[in-house]
């Protein structure tokens, strides 16, 4: 499975991004909206997915549980449900204080655990206050986020193990650098609870945009090889680009798929997966 990320708009137009979204069509199966990824405002990723929907595209509904009440997001997956979306990955959220507006109050009623849990509860036809939904239940396909990198390898697992408890369906990972990394997550922990991995493969655009990653962004752990052979390339950004396509090519097989992000270069991904030969209609 081949999977890539867009992040919504900062503002009320989604014009471009789902142009972008629309050249990733017959190339990836599926496409991840992001939900204020970093605490930073954008554009509902719930209205982007629909957006993508109305456009032939399948979309992947991220919801974090920082910003939403309980009853806020039960009420946003009984309106997926209703929209026709039915892909999603529940996560707890980046932290506010890392965002461009760290006064706000980071709501957190949920973790991404209860979010899985409320998931299986709707999908099952169980009102979230007493006895059966109206309608029946909705048809969810949840996913959760994982970290391959995290030091604490006994801690993730039990983390897992109470994802997959929980109802997770599928793991899509923060980004990874080495295949032995993954390899690891997967033989140690997914492949035991029958969790299909999406391992995640970022695009880097220079080694200042990997120091700024490894600074900036949660579980981020590029290893100081990678940034010299970005500083040492003469065109950093097509280096980032056969970085990727080698991590692509060496993590298919051992996961069950790849999950593409390239931050305002979405455009790119096409030519990664050319790199890695990948090429859905074969």
């Amino acid at each position: 499975t081949i999977t890539a990320e867009i992040t919504p708009p900062r503002g009320a137009n989604a014009s471009i991004a789902i142009s972008k979204a629309k050249k990733l069509k017959g190339r990836v199966h599926a496409i991840n909206v992001t939900d204020c990824s970093r605490a930073m405002i954008r554009m509902s990723s719930l209205a982007v997915c629909k957006l993508l929907e109305e456009n032939k595209l399948e979309p992947i509904l991220q919801l974090s549980c920082r910003d939403r009440n309980r009853i806020a997001l039960q009420a946003d997956l009984l309106g997926a449900n209703a929209l026709g979306i039915r892909n999603l990955l529940c996560l707890s959220g980046d932290p506010v204080r890392i965002g461009d507006q760290p006064e706000a109050k980071g709501v957190n009623e949920y973790d991404s655990i209860k979010l899985l849990q409320q998931v299986s509860s709707l999908n099952e036809g169980k009102d979230p206050v007493s006895g059966e939904l109206t309608d029946g239940g909705t048809q969810l396909f949840s996913g959760a986020a994982a970290d391959p990198n995290c030091r604490g390898f006994d801690g993730l697992r039990r983390r897992i193990e109470r994802k997959q408890e929980a109802g997770a369906r599928f793991l899509q990972t923060q980004m990874i650098m080495e295949p032995q990394i993954l390899e690891k997550f997967c033989t140690q922990i997914a492949d035991p609870l029958n969790l299909h991995v999406l391992a995640g493969v970022f695009l880097l655009k220079s080694a200042k945009n990997a120091s700024f990653i490894n600074r900036v962004v949660p579980g981020a752990c590029i290893p100081d090889s990678i940034i010299e052979r970005l500083d040492n390339a003469a065109n950093p950004f097509l280096e980032g680009i056969s970085i990727a396509a080698e991590q692509v090519k060496s993590f298919i097989g051992v996961a069950q798929g790849v999950h593409l992000m390239a931050v305002k270069a979405e455009e790119f991904i096409p030519n990664i997966l050319d790199e890695a030969n990948i090429n859905l209609q074969n």
